[in-house]
């Protein structure tokens, strides 16, 4: 689904005005679905941060 907060995530990722971090949580998806979601509509990943959310381990949730 697309949703408003994905669109401007994605927006002020590209702008540089967010971190890949900071945008994947705004959007409310892990940063690996962030990414996928930027390949998808062609925008182009900082390489640092795509190298970090691809290695990043998700840490268990209790809930």
């Amino acid at each position: 689904m697309h949703t408003h907060a994905l669109t401007t995530a994605m927006t002020l990722y590209q702008s540089g005005t967010l971190t890949l971090s900071q945008a994947a949580t705004r959007a409310g998806r892990s940063e690996e679905a962030l990414v996928s979601a930027l390949h998808q509509h062609g925008v182009e990943v900082r390489k640092q941060e795509e190298v970090t959310a691809a290695t990043t381990e998700t840490p268990a949730r209790a809930d």
